[in-house]
C-alpha cells in the first residue's frame, strides 16, 4: 500500500471514530436544546477551531487557488446542511446507535452515484460494500423493526451524506484544507442558526447545560473531522471512502451502547463485524480507481 494511500486511510478511520462517538453527544444535547440550535453552535464553535489553523499557515507556500473557494464552499456546505440537519432531526425521534446505522447507508449509495460520474469503483470496493451492507441490515432492522419518523429523517441524511462525499472528493484537490472546511463550514453555521431562529427558541441556560456536547460536536466532529476528511479524501476515492465511514456506524452503536445503555445484542456484534471486514476488503484489495473526479 503506497505511503499516502496508507495515511489518507488511517485519517479517514480517524475521522470515522470522531463522527461516530458525536451521535451521543448530538443524542445528549437534543434532551435540552433543539437540533438547529444545537447544529448552529456547533458548525460556528468549528468555525473559530478553524481560525487558528488558517492563522498559523497563511505564509505557507501552497500551489492551491482560492479561484472559486466560495461557490464550491456554498454547494458542499449545502449539502453538509441538508445531512446533518436530517440528521439532528432524527435524532430526536430514534437512538444515536440507530441513527448511526442507517446514516452509513451511504457506504451503499456512492458506488451507485460514482456510476452516473462516470468512476466506476473497483471489484474490491463493491465486496467491500457488499460485506457493509449487510452488516447494515443486521445492525439496523429487526424482525419486528418498522422505519419510523426519526430513521426516515437519518435515511434522507445519508443521501445528503452521499452526495457530499462526492462532492468532496471532486473538490478536495483544488483548495486548501482548512479555508473549504471553513467555508462549508459558515455556510452550516449560518443556514442553521437561521431555521432555529424562526422555530426554536434560545435559552442560555439550556445552551450551557450542553458545554461538553457542544464542545465535541463543535471542535472535533466539525472543525477538526470534516477538515481531515478533505485532506483524507485527496488520496481516496469517494466510494473507498464511503467504506472506511462505515466505521462510524460502528463506534455509534458501541458509543451508545456503553454511555447511553442503549441496547447491542448478539445480532448487531454481527454486524459490525462484517462492517469492519468489509471495511478491511476494500482497504487491501481494491484497486485505486485512475479517476479522481477531474
Amino acid at each position: 500500500m503506497k505511503s499516502d494511500t496508507f495515511k489518507s486511510d488511517f485519517t479517514l478511520t480517524f475521522v470515522a471514530t470522531i463522527w461516530g462517538f458525536a451521535f451521543v453527544a448530538q443524542r445528549i444535547g437534543m434532551d435540552h436544546i433543539g437540533p438547529f440550535t444545537f447544529n448552529g453552535l456547533r458548525f460556528v464553535l468549528g468555525c473559530l477551531s478553524l481560525l487558528p489553523v488558517l492563522f498559523l499557515t497563511r505564509n505557507l507556500p501552497s500551489a492551491k487557488t482560492n479561484r472559486g473557494l466560495i461557490k464550491s464552499g456554498i454547494i458542499s456546505g449545502f449539502f453538509l446542511f441538508c445531512g446533518i440537519s436530517f440528521q439532528q432531526v432524527g435524532l430526536v425521534y430514534t437512538t444515536a446507535g440507530k441513527a448511526g446505522f442507517i446514516t452509513g447507508l451511504y457506504v451503499v449509495i456512492v458506488p451507485f452515484l460514482s456510476l452516473f460520474l462516470k468512476n466506476n469503483p473497483s471489484p474490491g470496493t463493491w465486496i467491500g460494500a457488499a460485506f457493509a451492507s449487510i452488516g447494515l441490515y443486521l445492525l439496523s432492522v429487526t424482525r419486528n423493526m418498522t422505519m419510523g419518523f426519526g430513521d426516515l429523517l437519518v435515511l434522507f441524511s445519508a443521501v445528503c451524506f452521499a452526495f457530499h462525499l462526492i462532492i468532496i472528493g471532486r473538490f478536495s484537490n483544488h483548495f486548501n484544507t482548512a479555508r473549504l472546511s471553513l467555508v462549508q463550514c459558515m455556510v452550516c453555521a449560518i443556514l442553521s442558526l437561521f431555521v432555529a431562529g424562526i422555530f426554536e427558541t434560545f435559552v442560555l441556560s439550556d445552551i450551557l447545560s450542553v458545554t461538553i456536547p457542544l464542545l465535541y460536536g463543535g471542535v472535533l466532529s466539525v472543525g477538526v473531522a470534516y477538515s481531515l476528511q478533505i485532506y483524507g479524501q485527496k488520496n481516496s476515492p469517494a466510494s473507498h471512502a464511503a467504506i472506511i465511514f462505515s466505521l462510524e456506524s460502528v463506534v455509534a452503536a458501541i458509543g451508545g451502547w456503553v454511555i447511553l445503555d442503549e441496547i447491542l445484542s448478539g445480532r448487531a456484534i454481527l454486524g459490525c463485524a462484517l462492517m469492519l471486514a468489509g471495511m478491511l476488503i476494500s482497504q487491501f484489495y481494491s484497486k485505486k480507481s485512475t479517476s479522481r473526479f477531474s
